[in-house]
Order: structure tokens, then C-alpha cells, then sequence
């Protein structure tokens, strides 16, 4: 430090670092706008541009005061939590400014898990709350840094131009990350670009530095000819860089993003498949109220889920690594749900779902959903798992419906559409998994179905009047006429297709005419759900015996249709599937029941849940215990973390110069020490002076420390005559004892005590986080020994 510099150790910033700041935040601003197409929205603006305000303070601050490293970083983070809650979580604050202890926790989240959440939500981003933490600590870190770096770095002389570069490379990496965290479709991209190279390039050249001194007339030219030299940058880097990203920028399906790179984290497939248990509705649940829905018309269906991926054994979604952007791809989503292109709408709006004895992750709704909100029950406070599949409509709460949630749906559903409008109409050239081990028979019967028919309509509608005509529905109660297997496995698809008479259910039929459309090449996939009977206006009673599965065809320019190719007879005749006559049959006794195996495991049994699963746990935890230990550890860390680290290189300091290996060196020490100590406290310690300087100076900031304290709490030494013993000491040449090194260090304890006795507390507290090292200054001392 110089000794030119004010006693309170404050700095003025020049003019050109306050410029130098304002164009990093510009520049940032610029970088931080790219943003929007992420949130669908202006909402990120608050944390974004809260984060800038909050880290350039704080550089700024920082470097009026002269903080050290360690102690502007303590500074920092304590000024992110406290004012964070502001900015990105205010509806968390005590009276919408103050922290709270979940808004602190929020933010801690935010800052370690918002980035992996970012980038798999499905956009526009407005849940989970913590999301919006992202924004606010990118902008706080890059204004921190690049307002550091600005305001002590670049001021100093002399000033490279790769200097100024480095510290563009902050909101450079804002700009970036706007993109990267994105979608494929820009924002203002041509602007936000022109105008980031724009005001970088003029930065970058008024900065330069001549680097020789001229006369007023010369600086007068050469202040022209640089004006001009940027000018001509400026209006080059606009025409070429605005005609080459023109000309070579990418399609917007083609932009690398980062959501479209990293897998969802929810995996559907580790739930068993919703078709799999059709007939726990259909048998253990007939009569149950699954949930009350309200504000549907009549002919409308629930959705509950859709399944494109056929493995021979079942239907299921498509795994996420199968396809980025298929059936089994959830994305952590809002209220506001993004819209469906491929339909033909009709809309549907305050769709009112009241959960009763249904249970499960796959969360029952109508159509394509584009606002969904929860109004009651636990699901309020687990709004951040709400997961949603654009392509097929479906929604899953990996924590699960209970009874008593409630949500309010709006929608879109595809309008209906007749055959007869479909006859001209092809199918849509849709991507979906291949079918597996799908029977042959299958096949042989699709083509004896459609044989006449020569349009796509005209064979699905075909296959399904051969359906719904010729087949029987059972449901394999104890009350139907004729039993009918579960399942819908190859096995059982070719026992449906091969018996005299087609006898099941919705689960049957829907999986043989989907597998039949499939075999045609058309783009077909399982839905299951339900269709209650609607009274418009009415609110209804959904109950197992309402539980459906229907089959949708995807149509050009028009949207998936839907085809229902279940029968309704019930009256199965009984002359043409006669019943074995029973017959006694001698005892045998039978051979231990073999193990199944998992996959086989794929009956209604694996739905039920076990009130058992839960004895094991003698004790559980409330979530609230982790949200006030993190909110009360957190904050301790950030504070007694730094002070450890502290401590620990201090205490080695000491004790390093104490163990030198001569004893002229541990005095040397001892004053060094002492040196390093004051500074640390907050005195200004001249760095160009002799031992016997600095004595007399600090002894005058002592008393004038007191003064300014109006106090005499504090104890007298005199610094001067232990300097000048230390410099006896170090230029006499002669060996020293033992003793006078350890009294060295006593009188040096002595004098650290007596210089921080008049300080206030707060100096003293923060004293504990500052390092300075006298190594610099003791080498000039130890050079001038050796001179001597």
C-alpha cells in the first residue's frame, strides 16, 4: 500500500473504471436478455438484473475499501443470500424484502441444483421455485468477478489490451449461456449480437493504450485516427458479422441446445406399464370413486396414458433413450403447459379433478393440457414434481396422487373427425419406436380385414367394424358368461385372434388393432383412460368400471383420431363356446408353485400397495428438520469455513517464522509477524520504509485510533524501540541467543495485543479474515542486510 494513500485506506475510482464497469454490466445485460425464450417471459429480469446490482456493488465496494480476497468473498456471499430473497424468491420473504429460512434454503438449492433442473424443464420455465435462483447467481458471479477485475486490475498501468479481453469473457460467458440453456428459437439474436460486438469493439478501442507521450496537437490527431480506425471496425464487423450469420446460421431445428442434449431425469419404465393393470379396475376396484371431475361434454374421455412402444409382452411409453422427444421423455413443467401443434383443438377450460381412492403416478386429465394448476390436497406442496409429455398429453407427480389433491385443468382436445372427411387424407409421417415380436397373425388377419378397403381410413375403420362386429366383450368376472385371460402379450393377442370368437376387453382389442395399424406401416399407439358417462354441466363420479383404452391413428394436417375397436356385446353365445363338463379327477398331490419371473410379473397384482413396505421404518424424519438444519448450517459454513481456513494459514505463518533456523531470523520474524497483524487489523502500514518508519507511524495511528474513539481502553507501547532492537538484531552480524529470539516474540504478542485493544469489534471481527504477507517487504530488508 502506498504511502500516499488516505489513513482510512479508502480509494477513489477514476472516471475511466466507473466507464469500464458501466460498459461490463451493459454488456452483460445484452448477454442475460437471450434468457427469454427459456421463461417465456420478462419474469427472469428481476433475479437477472438483481444478480448484476448485487455483484457489481459488492466488486465495487470492495475495491473502495481495499478488501482482500478472502474478505470480499465473505462479503459477497453474504450479500447474495440476504439479498437474494429479494430478487429471486420474494414471494418466500418476510415482508416480501426480508430472508426467510426456506427462502435462504430455496436459494441454496437453487444455486447447487437449478442448473441440472434448467436445462430439462420443459419450457417456458416456471416451476420449481427455485429455478429462478439460476439467473440471479449467474449475473450476481460474472458483475462480482468482471466489476473485481475492472476496478483493480485494469486500472492499474501499464494497461495490455488482452486485459480488457479477459474481462469481456464474463459477459461473454452470459451471452453463451443464454444460448446453450435455451431453445431453437432465438431471441432478437441479429440485435443482441450486433450490438455486443458493437459496444465491445468501441470499449476495446477508446481503452487502448497509446503507450508514448505525444504533444496536445499529436494526441489531438492520433485521437482522430483512432476514432476513426474504430469507426471503420465497427462498420465492417456489422455488414460482414451481419451478413455471415445470415447467410451461415443454422436452422432453427438444427441449434444446439442444451435440453435437447441431456436426458430427463424421470424414467416412466421403472413404473409398471398402465395397461399391464387394466383389470385391477375392472375386478378390484369396479365401484370405487377414483376421482370426481367436473366441467366436461359429453363424449369426452380422461386421459390417463399413452403408450407407443409394443415389446411383445406389453405396451409401454418409449424410453428416453430411445427418443429424445417421445412418449416416455417427462420434462419438469409450470402451470402454463406448452401447446400442441399437430390437432385439430377444440378448447376445454376450468376442468376441475378431485382425487378420491385413486393412487398413482400418471395423473388423470383430457386432451392436451395447457394450464394446469393444483388447488388442494398434499399435491400443493409437491407442484415442483409435476412432470409433462408435450407429445402425447400426459402428465405424471412422481410423488403421486393422493386422496383429497385437487387440480383445475384447461385443455385442448383433437376434434372429432368422420371417416368419411379422412378418406383422402394420409397418414402422418410420425416417428415411433419399432413393434417387437408382434404375432403373425397379427398381420394375416389385418390384411383379411382391409382387403377391400384401398385408403389408410378406409382399412382402420375396416379392421374395426371386424372387430367390434364379430368379437365379445368380458371383462373375466366371476359374473361374465365366458372367462377371458388378462394381458395383453403375444400369446394372448394370437389367443384372442385364433378363438372360434374373439372374446376381452378394451385392453385386448385396443392392443390388436394398434398392432394391426402398425403392421400396415401407420403410426398407431395405445391410450388408456376413461369414459364415464358426461352430463354437460355435471360434475361426474369416475369409478374402475369406467376404466377404457382406445386406439389414436395419426392423420396429416389434422392430428391424432381416435379409434374405439371394442365391442359391446356381452351376450356371449353359448352353443359355440361350450363349457367342459367338470369330472372328478383323482388327487395328485402337486409339485411346489415354480418362482416367476420379474417380467412376467405383469398382472394387476403389482399395483397394489402394501401397508407393510412402511413397518421397517421406526422412524421417520419430518422434511421441515432438513430445511431449518440446512437453513442454519448453511449460513454457518459460509461464516466459521472462511475463519478456519484463516486460522490454519495464519497459525502456520507464525509458526513458520518462529522455527527459523537462525535466531537473527526468528527476531526478523517476530517483526514480520507483527507487520502482518497491523495491516490485517486495518492500519496503513507504508510499504517502502525502514522497520523504524513504520514504528513511528503505527504508534500515531494507535493513539489517533483511540482519539477518533473517544476512549482509553486501550494499552501504550512503543513500537519505535523494538523496531530499532530488531534492526540491531538483523545488521549486527553477531550470533543471537535463544532468549532474546523468544523475548523478541513476546514483546511482538505484546504489541499486537495493545494495537487491537483500541479498535472497535467489528475491525477486530474482520481482522480474522484478512491474510497479508510481509515476504515482499522482509525481502527488501533481507537485501539491505546482506549490503551492509
Amino acid at each position: 500500500m502506498s504511502t500516499s494513500q488516505q489513513p482510512s485506506g479508502r480509494r477513489k475510482l477514476s472516471a475511466r473504471t466507473w466507464i469500464d464497469v458501466g460498459v461490463v454490466v451493459m454488456l452483460a445485460t445484452i448477454g442475460l436478455l437471450g434468457f427469454e425464450p427459456s421463461f417465456g417471459g420478462y419474469s427472469f429480469l428481476l433475479p437477472a438484473l438483481g444478480g448484476l446490482v448485487v455483484g457489481a456493488a459488492t466488486g465495487i465496494i470492495a475495491s473502495v475499501f481495499r478488501l482482500n480476497v478472502v474478505t470480499t468473498i465473505l462479503v459477497a456471499v453474504i450479500a447474495y443470500f440476504l439479498c437474494g430473497t429479494a430478487f429471486a424468491v420474494p414471494q418466500q420473504a418476510i415482508f416480501a424484502v426480508l430472508p426467510s429460512l426456506q427462502s435462504l434454503s430455496t436459494i441454496a438449492i437453487g444455486t447447487v441444483y437449478g442448473w441440472a433442473d434448467i436445462v430439462t424443464l420443459q419450457t417456458p420455465i416456471e416451476a420449481p421455485q427455485h429455478i429462478t435462483v439460476v439467473p440471479y447467481v449467474a449475473t450476481w458471479i460474472v458483475a462480482l468477478v468482471s466489476t473485481t477485475l475492472a476496478t483493480r486490475w485494469l486500472s492499474r498501468a501499464p494497461r495490455a489490451a488482452w486485459r480488457f479481453g479477459v474481462v469481456l469473457l464474463g459477459p461473454l460467458a452470459i451471452y453463451v449461456a443464454s444460448i446453450l440453456i435455451g431453445t431453437d428459437d432465438p431471441y432478437q439474436a441479429g440485435v443482441r449480437g450486433i450490438s455486443f460486438g458493437v459496444l465491445a469493439l468501441i470499449w476495446l478501442g477508446m481503452r487502448r493504450s497509446d503507450g508514448v507521450n505525444v504533444a496536445q496537437a499529436g494526441a489531438r490527431r492520433m485521437r482522430t485516427r483512432k476514432f476513426a480506425g474504430i469507426a471503420v471496425v465497427v462498420a465492417v464487423a456489422v455488414l460482414l458479422g451481419g451478413g455471415a450469420g445470415w447467410w451461415f446460421a443454422p436452422a432453427q431445428d438444427q441449434r444446439f441446445v442444451l435440453r435437447d442434449e441431456i436426458e430427463p431425469p424421470f424414467d416412466p419404465l421403472q413404473y409398471p406399464s398402465p395397461l399391464a393393470g387394466f383389470r385391477h379396475y375392472t375386478k378390484q376396484v369396479t365401484d370405487d370413486v377414483l376421482f370426481t371431475v367436473s366441467g366436461l361434454k359429453a363424449g369426452d374421455t380422461v386421459r390417463l396414458a399413452t403408450l407407443d412402444s409394443y415389446t411383445g409382452k406389453l405396451w409401454n411409453v418409449t424410453g428416453s433413450e430411445s427418443s429424445a422427444a417421445g412418449s416416455g421423455t417427462f420434462s419438469l413443467v409450470g402451470r402454463e403447459l406448452p401447446h400442441q401443434s399437430f390437432i385439430t383443438p377444440e378448447s376445454r377450460s376450468d376442468i376441475t379433478f378431485t382425487i378420491g381412492a385413486y393412487s398413482d403416478v400418471w395423473i388423470p386429465s383430457i386432451g392436451y393440457p395447457t394450464d394446469f394448476a393444483f388447488t388442494g390436497g398434499t399435491a400443493l406442496d409437491a407442484r415442483d414434481s409435476l412432470r409433462y409429455n408435450t407429445s402425447t398429453g400426459t402428465a405424471v407427480l412422481t410423488t403421486r396422487l393422493h386422496e383429497g389433491d385437487s387440480y383445475t385443468v384447461d385443455a385442448r382436445v383433437q376434434k372429432v373427425v368422420t371417416i368419411a372427411e379422412l378418406s383422402e387424407v394420409p397418414v402422418a409421417a410420425v416417428e415411433l419406436p419399432p413393434v417387437s415380436a408382434s404375432p403373425d397373425i397379427v398381420t394375416s388377419k389385418a390384411q383379411e380385414y382391409a382387403e377391400l378397403a384401398t385408403t389408410p381410413a378406409a382399412q382402420l375403420e375396416a379392421i374395426r367394424l371386424a372387430l367390434t362386429s364379430t368379437g365379445f366383450l368380458s371383462h373375466g368376472r366371476a359374473s361374465d358368461a365366458v372367462p377371458s385371460r388378462a394381458g395383453h402379450g403375444a400369446d394372448r393377442i394370437t389367443d384372442l385372434l385364433e378363438r372360434n370368437q374373439m372374446i376381452g376387453d378394451q385392453e385386448q382389442y385396443a392392443s390388436a388393432f394398434a398392432l394391426m395399424a402398425r403392421s400396415f406401416g401407420y403410426p398407431a399407439r395405445v391410450v388408456m383412460g376413461f369414459a364415464p358417462e358426461i352430463v354437460d354441466g355435471q360434475s361426474v363420479d369416475v369409478t374402475g368400471d369406467d376404466v377404457t383404452a382406445w386406439v389414436e391413428v395419426a392423420f396429416d394436417d389434422v392430428g391424432w383420431v381416435a379409434f374405439n375397436p371394442t365391442p359391446d356385446e356381452t351376450d356371449i353365445p353359448q352353443d359355440q363356446t361350450p363349457k367342459p363338463q367338470s369330472e372328478p379327477q383323482p388327487q395328485v398331490r402337486q409339485p411346489p408353485r415354480a418362482e416367476a419371473e420379474p417380467e412376467d410379473l405383469l398382472t394387476p397384482v403389482e399395483l397394489e400397495e402394501s401397508d407393510e413396505d412402511d413397518d421397517g421404518l421406526a422412524f421417520v424424519i419430518p422434511g421441515w428438520v432438513y430445511v431449518l438444519g440446512l437453513s442454519l448450517l448453511i449460513p454457518a459454513f459460509i461464516i466459521f469455513a472462511p475463519l478456519l481456513i484463516v486460522g490454519i494459514i495464519k497459525a502456520r505463518r507464525a509458526r513458520r517464522r518462529r522455527e527459523a533456523s537462525a535466531a537473527h531470523d526468528q527476531v526478523a520474524g517476530a517483526w514480520e509477524e507483527l507487520v502482518d497483524q497491523y495491516s490485517e487489523l486495518g492500519y496503513d502500514v507504508p510499504s517502502k520504509a525502514t522497520r523504524v518508519m513504520v514504528a513511528e507511524q503505527l504508534d500515531s495511528q494507535i493513539v489517533g485510533q483511540a482519539d477518533s474513539a473517544n476512549t482509553t481502553d486501550y494499552r501504550t507501547v512503543a513500537l519505535r524501540p523494538l523496531a530499532a532492537s530488531t534492526d540491531g538484531v538483523v545488521f549486527s552480524g553477531q550470533e543471537v541467543s535463544a532468549e532474546r529470539s523468544a523475548e523478541a516474540w513476546s514483546e511482538t504478542a505484546a504489541a499486537i495485543e495493545a494495537g487491537r485493544a483500541g479498535l472497535t469489534r467489528r475491525r477486530r471481527a474482520v481482522s480474522r479474515y484478512r491474510i497479508r504477507s510481509a515476504r515482499d517487504w522482509a525481502s527488501r530488508i533481507s537485501t539491505k542486510r546482506e549490503n551492509s
